[in-house]
């Protein structure tokens, strides 16, 4: 038996960040959105353990899906021993949150293959990092705590993104590092304020409000490397809406809004394609996307 699931990249729309916790992560409230950029988990049942994980773009002990697999063991998950093979298609350590689509998709599949607790897949996803929980169903959400508090949400108005990554990499926990460095986090009250304002705005079929599509690590992503900024110049003078970091960094998000904003963010992946030849454009996609199918 074989079974595959896409696992789609996901960006912060808006993403505020607060104060650190004691388990060393911070404070957020950010919302999540998937796009059709993904990259592509296949499964296979083995004669005999262990199970595999096949990535040749993130081996070993780095691949959040082999680590999905390997927590849902130690909590009892009782599937035959499988291989799983990653096809990769969003690039590596960029803010797109690919490590985290995968893991997700891994606890998509394994579900599918043997049904344990929803609960026990919940707090597998919660463990491995703050951007799976949310990627369990792709599409939109608001995540808070450290993103692994998750309300979904209905669509937004029609939006395309034009997504540049850049010949660099920015770890995570560097970023954040910076950030704090910078003295960038907000307070608690703040925070507060903030999600109301953007359960507010995001209702079915808004136009999110340009003051909430900030990302607060960008200066700290800047600051480690300045191509950034100069990627973000050339993103805005491309016409688009807002140009903005996704995630952590490094790459860069223009994004559209309106009927045929599909259409012009093809237009500016042209005129970037010289400069970033890995310049493409991306849609928002919902739950469907990622339900495993047999093959």
């Amino acid at each position: 038996m074989r079974l595959r699931a896409l696992a789609p990249a996901k960006v912060n729309l808006g993403l505020f960040v607060g104060p650190g916790r004691s388990d060393g992560r911070h404070e957020l409230v950010t919302l999540f959105e998937s796009l059709s950029l993904c990259d592509e988990l296949e499964l296979q049942i083995r004669q005999s353990p262990p199970d595999r994980v096949q990535c040749t773009e993130v081996p070993g002990d780095s691949n959040l899906a082999a680590s999905a697999l390997a927590e849902l063991r130690a909590r009892g998950w009782a599937g035959p021993p499988v291989t799983i093979r990653i096809t990769k298609r969003i690039p590596v350590a960029a803010g797109l949150a690919g490590g985290s689509a995968d893991a997700a998709a891994t606890l998509r599949l394994a579900s599918e293959l043997a049904p344990g607790r929803p609960e026990e897949v919940e707090a597998v996803a919660a463990a491995l990092g703050a951007d799976v929980p949310a990627q369990l169903a792709p599409g939109l959400a608001i995540g808070t705590g450290a993103g692994e508090t998750v309300e979904r949400l209905e669509p937004l108005a029609p939006h395309a993104f034009v997504v540049v990554p850049l010949a660099a990499e920015l770890s995570t926990p560097a970023v954040y590092r910076e950030a704090d460095r910078l003295a960038l986090p907000r307070h608690h009250t703040e925070l507060a304020a903030l999600l109301a304002r953007l359960q507010e705005a995001a209702r079915p079929g808004a136009r999110l409000p340009a003051q909430l599509m900030t990302n607060d690590l960008e200066p700290a992503a800047v600051s480690l490397c300045p191509a950034v900024g100069e990627a973000l110049h050339q993103v805005r003078e491309t016409g688009a809406h807002t140009a903005m970091v996704s995630g952590s960094g490094p790459t860069v998000l223009g994004i559209w809004w309106g009927e045929d904003a599909k259409t012009t963010a093809e237009r500016a992946a042209r005129s970037l394609q010289p400069d970033y030849p890995r310049a493409l454009v991306a849609v928002p996609v919902d739950a469907n996307v990622g339900v495993p199918e047999v093959v």
